[in-house]
């Protein structure tokens, strides 16, 4: 059954991508009505009623074009993403990264869209496909009835994977004289770093794999998916006493100062709000039970009197198998005019699913103003990813975040060196963009020029 509704393109979901499409669509005087079950339905794991709440980490990946999510975030950028200039707004240091205040972010991007004259938000669960023109944004989290009507639509089940969050800490409760600022490399200090020596690491090891996780889920037992991801530390820990040593404990290029050499172990946290009061375990997401987080994360020496204020939990996201489901412009297969953009459409990570908003949204407002067909550039990290939605084999399709196997390979001689060979990548995704701008204005103008 479809729900009707006439005479705007409705948004499903007020996340990242949801959020994205919204701006992108009403800054060409497209009227959206924007739907966001929260606050009346929540999810496991959100905490506010604000649109584009990050529920997992505040970082949104490196910023530098030597790396792929720097070649994603510039061409965002050049393209007015509304995230991106939300996130340049409220970021806090990070570093190489790009971190926001959380909180700071989420009200930005919520008053921005709320309050454009062009967006309806309707405070309600959608709970059937909306009539078209139609972008469904509802997430990793989509509610029960709405995973159903998709699959519904699709012929399939959603698939999933498990997702975790990790802790916060205050970090007025951090025992500095057992911690140092620094960035890897000896470079200038953002993160918090937080040594440990051989013992000390044993010890912590030992607790965290027999440690209590949380009662497992129905979904767990029906078989999800692990994204390597998004794996809980302890699952990490699991697969052998080393292996956090070459994963979020690395201790390469880290120079305790209080020891006068090389940690054996490091863990870092990162700033989480503006005020520098809060930081977050870096890539500490967790399923143990409270309790236990407390116990076990306490045994690292600079956290032995930490106080918590938010806790990791886990919870299940949900992706459709995008090589059956979507076609090349993130339409369903069959439908006109009905979108998937996010998380949901298989893509991993916070800008990977800012940019299918982004994209979604210029499909569908080409089709409204009947502007010549297109498709972005292979060159670019947009392009890629849509790429990749469709060339990936069916029966190992994995959620996918931007990374240089996506892109087409270089021509000419080969580059050796990393940060060469992604600032050529770099250098040529910025051209064809620029081409792919000049050769389609119409779809870049917007009606409001202060937008």
């Amino acid at each position: 059954m479809t729900a009707t509704c006439s005479g705007e393109v409705i948004i499903a979901g007020g996340g990242l991508a949801g959020s994205e499409a919204a701006w992108q669509l009403a800054a060409r005087g497209v009227q959206v009505r924007l739907y966001e079950m929260r606050p009346g339905k929540m999810t496991p794991a959100h905490e506010t009623p604000l649109l584009a709440e990050l529920v997992c980490s505040n970082s949104l990946g490196g910023e530098r074009t030597t790396t792929p999510a720097g070649i994603l975030k510039a061409e965002l950028s050049r393209m007015d993403s509304l995230i991106m200039k939300c996130a340049e707004e409220s970021r806090v240091p990070a570093g190489n990264a790009l971190a926001v205040d959380r909180n700071a972010f989420a009200r930005l991007v919520n008053d921005l869209v709320s309050e454009h004259p062009n967006v309806e938000v309707v405070r309600k669960e959608l709970t059937e496909i909306p009539r078209e023109p139609a972008i469904i944004a509802t997430g990793p989290l989509t509610s029960d009835a709405m995973a159903k009507a998709i699959s519904e639509l699709t012929g399939e089940k959603f698939l999933y994977f498990f997702d975790a969050v990790a802790p916060i800490v205050d970090i007025s409760t951090v025992d500095m004289t057992k911690a140092f600022r620094a960035n890897r490399y000896g470079t200038e200090g953002d993160y918090i770093n937080c040594p440990m020596n051989k013992e000390e690491y044993a010890l912590f090891w030992r607790e965290l794999v027999n440690a209590e996780t949380a009662p497992r889920h129905s979904f767990e037992e029906e078989g999800a998916r692990r994204f390597e991801g998004c794996l809980p530390v302890e699952v990490i820990a699991k697969r052998g006493e080393q292996t956090l040593l070459y994963g979020p404990l690395r201790p390469v290029g880290f120079r305790d100062a209080n020891a006068g050499a090389e940690p054996y172990a490091v863990v870092q946290l990162r700033q989480d709000n503006n005020e520098g009061t809060l930081y977050n375990i870096v890539g500490f997401q967790t399923n143990l039970k409270w309790g236990e987080q407390e116990r076990v994360f306490r045994l690292i020496p600079a956290l032995r009197n930490a106080e918590f204020v938010r806790k990791g939990v886990m919870h299940r996201n949900l992706f459709v198998c995008a090589p059956e489901a979507l076609d090349a412009k993130l339409r369903f297969r069959g439908r006109e005019a009905l979108y998937l953009a996010g998380q949901a459409s298989g893509v991993e990570g916070y800008m990977e699913s800012t940019a299918t908003g982004l994209a979604a949204a210029l499909f569908a407002y080409a089709g409204i103003r009947g502007l010549p067909d297109f498709s972005f550039p292979r060159e670019t990290a947009v392009g890629s990813l849509i790429n990749y939605l469709q060339s990936a084999l069916p029966e190992a399709f994995q959620p996918m975040n931007v990374n240089l196997g996506i892109f087409p390979k270089l021509s000419g001689r080969k580059i050796y060196k990393r940060t060469e060979r992604c600032q050529a990548y770099a250098s040529r995704s910025a051209a064809a963009l620029e081409k792919f701008i000049a050769g389609n204005a119409g779809l870049f103008e917007k009606n409001d020029p202060s937008l």
